[in-house]
């Protein structure tokens, strides 16, 4: 996708996993025919960025023989598998995520960005992460399969996890197109027309816990990204320092480093109650053509603001877009900055497309209004 500093090249590890030659063979690329820096999302897809056109298919080539890349467009192009990251090797999250990911071909045209999430553990950790078909673990302990959305999901075993997955997005696609305006998410659809699968049993999911925060976990190193920006030879030099075999990735922008050892790095989040969490920020201009403003300095000031309030004043969670597509955020945050014409706009507590309390606020005026500090 072309953006303001050249191409995004999309890389989609499967299981969110890259071992350690994989992800240094990726900073090297991104310094080497990219602008150094590494985008991690909000699905645990990396992008590289600043491709220069005329070098994509060179860049193609590496990512394929890294193994990080298909050679066959098509199968690039098939819904994306969002992996809980605290899978083990024959655990339930891995056998289901690697089945699915085999069986994709199965599938009808769908929208773009439907996907799948496979959250298998002992309990779900992706109910915030993007998904439109998931695969959960059951307050019974069993498993089932849930429409975003939903309250409650299919009761399945092991073995039919993946059938009850293909035939509720076969679903999906079928009926998709009978309502106006046609349905492009699993969240807005089912709410409309419910599964029309039979009647059976429904369960509800078990309750879900937090994500890995920055720290030491069971697999390795936790580090937080800001704003999910990596900056490619920092990686590389906290892989080489931690002696990590691999590097899992993960949908609230933060990396494992799978048997690795703790290492000080500057240029990611280490502490848990870092206020930089609690912060989402497109990459603005002049990164991205759609956007008037920068956002990450911004982003950082408020950030540092957020730290220092007082007493609650300060938002628990705030979105700086640079423009009102909330590229960065699709749920409603405390508060959202919305770029627009160099200055921004306030939304309070919606999204970044939602209408706006304030408008026209230059940057200087952010700091006191979102977080109550001089």
């Amino acid at each position: 996708m072309a953006s303001g500093d050249g191409l995004l090249v999309r890389v989609r590890p499967q299981l969110a996993r890259l071992t350690s030659a994989q992800a240094l063979g990726l900073c090297a690329l991104a310094r080497r025919l990219g602008s150094g820096l590494i985008d991690l999302t909000h699905r645990a897809n990396l992008q590289l960025r600043g491709v220069k056109p005329h070098d994509h298919g060179a860049v193609v080539d590496a990512l394929c023989a890294l193994g990080l890349a298909d050679a066959d467009a098509a199968r690039e192009t098939r819904p994306p598998v969002l992996v809980a990251p605290c899978w083990q090797a024959g655990d339930d999250t891995e056998g289901i995520a690697t089945e699915l990911l085999s069986r994709l071909d199965e599938l009808p045209v769908l929208p773009p960005k439907f996907g799948f999430a496979v959250d298998a553990g002992p309990a779900p950790v992706l109910a915030a992460a993007p998904a439109d078909v998931r695969i959960e673990r059951a307050r019974s302990g069993g498993l089932l399969v849930r429409a975003d959305g939903a309250t409650a999901g299919h009761p399945v075993s092991r073995a039919g996890a993946v059938d009850a997955a293909l035939a509720m997005a076969a679903w999906f696609a079928a009926t998709a197109q009978g309502v106006e305006p046609p349905s492009r998410r699993m969240r807005g659809h089912q709410r409309t027309l419910g599964w029309a699968e039979g009647p059976q049993p429904l369960e509800a999911a078990a309750a879900s816990v937090a994500l890995p925060a920055p720290g030491m976990s069971a697999l390795g190193p936790v580090y937080g990204v800001p704003f999910g920006r990596i900056e490619a030879a920092a990686l590389a030099t906290l892989l080489h320092d931690s002696g990590a075999s691999g590097l899992r990735l993960t949908p609230h922008r933060a990396l494992v480093l799978e048997g690795g050892r703790w290492c000080d790095a500057r240029a990611f989040i280490t502490v848990a109650d870092d206020p930089l969490l609690r912060v989402d920020a497109c990459p603005g201009a002049p990164s991205c053509a759609s956007a008037t403003v920068a956002t990450h300095a911004v982003a950082r000031a408020l950030a540092s603001g957020m730290a220092a309030a007082a007493g609650g004043a300060a938002p628990r969670s705030l979105h700086v877009s640079g423009c009102a597509k909330g590229c960065a955020r699709a749920r409603p945050a405390d508060a959202t900055l919305v770029g627009r014409d160099g200055a921004f706009d306030l939304v309070r507590g919606g999204c970044a497309w939602d209408a706006p309390v304030q408008t026209r606020l230059p940057p200087g005026a952010l700091r006191s209004l979102i977080t109550g500090t001089p």
